[in-house]
């Protein structure tokens, strides 16, 4: 019990770092979250067409100039004011349709459709409309015996549309913002463990506090018990202040069998940051050096294992180098299970594998831990 309350007071004396590493938590997360947000949606916006005509309104020319329209949104620009109305983007796509198209393209001749473009997305499409037409006319003028026959044909085939439906009933939003939220705590479970954990350790080691652990009844083993029991209490509530964020935050996706695995993994992760911490504790003297300690793991493993840049955005190279760090094991199972429609035997095996590496980091840390302890206290 004196072991626990000295281990409060210690606690109690950097609750700054905690509330800091939670806000910044809070601040980016939240803000990639709004930005996730406004970002999964799509919509199809006509291009804007300013369509020239220089041939007989009759015939093909006519069918092709209605289609256009039809599909395009219409505009109407003087001739000296058409290069700057592309320029402001006031058109996206001229088309001049010289004299004599219709009995060219009748004749098998080809003729070329001038046109200007912004060269966005919008031209696309544009562009897009305008070469569907004339390739479907192209292909029935071969086989088709009149003008009128090939209006009519090239004008049903490009009626026909293609309906999609959508069977997948995974909500692709909310797990992308979950898949956000839980890869920056990354860096925030790593950083407080490391930080507050090493700082306790260390105020332990100083003479005063070690002199008076020797003198007392509490044993060695005992007292080691109760400094364990203390630092996996603080982690592990750390981890669900951080899952009970992500409740409020992401909603509704939280409460599925996804958010069940979101917070298994997280939990995995913060027993393995806990024993990073006990390793780094035991090795390190100097409370100066913690700073510096905590900057280059959590950061260099956020940076380098797609906590703050998402993996496909990685280098091959530095994801080969991540392997050896366990971020990179945890956020590789946020990755899989944002994409996982149906979570079973066969889907989770990859995710299973991912946390048994966790596993065996926490594992290896701790054996290391143990025998620089050991060491240690033989030569001590």
């Amino acid at each position: 019990m004196t072991v626990f309350k000295t281990f409060l007071k210690v606690l109690y004396r950097y609750k700054g770092t905690v509330i800091l590493y939670t806000i910044i938590l809070v601040f980016f997360a939240g803000f990639s979250l709004k930005s996730n947000g406004n970002g999964t949606s799509f919509v199809a916006n006509k291009p804007r067409v300013l369509i020239i005509n220089e041939d007989k309104e009759e015939g093909i020319t006519q069918s092709l100039v209605k289609y256009m329209e039809e599909n395009s949104e219409q505009v109407n620009v003087k001739e000296d004011a058409r290069d700057d109305a592309l320029f402001y983007r006031d058109v996206n796509y001229i088309v001049l349709i010289q004299k004599n198209f219709g009995d060219d393209f009748l004749q098998g001749k080809d003729p070329q459709i001038e046109i200007k473009s912004t060269g966005d997305y919008q031209a696309s499409l544009a562009e897009i409309l305008l070469e569907r037409y004339l390739k479907v006319a192209r292909f029935y003028l071969k086989i088709a015996a009149s003008e009128t026959e090939i209006i009519d044909l090239t004008e049903d085939t490009l009626k026909k549309q293609v309906e999609v439906q959508v069977v997948s009933k995974l909500d692709v939003s909310r797990l992308e913002q979950a898949t956000t939220y839980y890869n920056f705590t990354n860096y925030c479970i790593l950083a407080g463990c490391i930080y507050i954990v090493c700082f306790i350790l260390s105020s332990f080691k100083e003479k005063g506090v070690k002199r008076r652990t020797i003198i007392s009844s509490t044993s060695y083993v005992k007292f080691n018990r109760n400094l364990l029991i203390s630092n996996s209490l603080f982690a592990i509530t750390l981890w669900m202040f951080y899952v009970l964020i992500s409740f409020f935050l992401i909603g509704d996706i939280m409460f599925s069998i996804h958010g069940l695995f979101y917070m298994i993994n997280s939990f995995l992760f913060t027993i393995c940051a806990l024993t990073i911490a006990f390793l780094i504790g035991n090795l390190l003297q100097n409370k100066n050096a913690i700073s510096g300690i905590v900057n280059v793991i959590a950061l260099g493993s956020s940076f380098l294992c797609g906590s703050f840049v998402p993996m496909e955005w990685l280098p091959k190279s530095v994801l080969t180098l991540a392997h050896i760090l366990p971020s990179y094991w945890y956020i590789k199972t946020n990755e899989c299970l944002k994409i996982i429609e149906e979570l079973n035997i066969e889907s989770l095996k990859p995710i299973l594998f991912n946390m048994g590496m966790l596993g065996c980091f926490s594992i290896f840390f701790i054996v290391i831990t143990n025998i620089t302890s050991n060491r240690k206290r033989k030569m001590g």
